[in-house]
């Protein structure tokens, strides 16, 4: 099975720009995450998807592959299918590129689940722990079957009870493998559908085509970075560095 790895990263985020670039601690945001790649996949088979030559420049400087994708991409998905139509492979794996701490045991994990889960759409989940994480909307929580296949995202606190108190959830780990023809079919619908844009879940998508999304546990170790006060949280994972 031949397999890439493609990191999506986005100078003009809305909620933080010119993220993939921010300095942490001596290293670019983007850097990070390729290292934390580079630790569990081959360098060679591992990609930046950008919609910006600054990023493109930041990367060939560093030893990274970049792959410069249009501007109008809906999503990181759209972007990691965009790049796809230049390398191929069996199945896409996408790291998002503001997980400067991610585990790269996560990524060897779903790789060994590929084979068994041939032909499905992958994503990791963990569990929540605090109150705090379980009601942020900036937190997807996620349900799904006791096989594992996902029965719904959101950025509301699910799943819920009648006194409105956290007792479990899970929250989805940003790293995800696409089957070439679920990619490609993903990226052909122009427009987000109703409850992807309504949640602001791009995974979502895929189940309001009919695909099955299968949830794989992975660490808790995700820091994502959505807005710039979560670079502290970033710090202090990295205080012994």
């Amino acid at each position: 099975m031949e397999i890439a790895l493609i990191i999506p990263a986005r100078y003009k985020s809305t909620r933080f720009p010119g993220k993939p670039l921010t300095d942490i601690k001596g290293k670019s945001m983007i850097l990070r995450v390729f290292e934390q790649c580079a630790k569990a996949f081959p360098k060679e088979k591992i990609y930046v998807a950008t919609e910006d030559n600054r990023i493109v420049e930041h990367c060939e400087a560093h030893g990274m592959q970049a792959i410069l994708t249009s501007d109008d991409c809906l999503t990181g998905t759209d972007r990691i299918a965009e790049a796809a139509l230049q390398i191929d492979a069996d199945y896409y794996i996408n790291v998002q590129g503001d997980e400067p701490v991610f585990n790269p045991e996560d990524i060897t994990t779903i790789i060994s689940k590929l084979e068994e889960c041939n032909g499905e759409v992958i994503n990791g989940y963990c569990a929540i722990d605090t109150d705090e994480q379980y009601r942020s909307s900036s937190v997807p929580k996620v349900v799904f079957r006791p096989d594992g296949r996902m029965l719904y995202m959101s950025r509301s606190p699910i799943p819920g009870n009648k006194n409105h108190t956290f007792i479990k959830s899970w929250r989805q780990v940003c790293i995800y493998a696409f089957p070439k023809k679920a990619l490609a079919e993903f990226a052909s619908i122009k427009e987000k559908t109703p409850l992807e844009d309504m949640e602001d879940i791009e995974i979502l998508r895929f189940l309001e085509m009919g695909y099955e999304v299968r949830m794989l546990e992975l660490s808790n170790d995700s820091v994502p970075v959505d807005h710039p006060e979560d670079l502290e949280k970033v710090l202090e994972r990295l205080k012994d560095e």
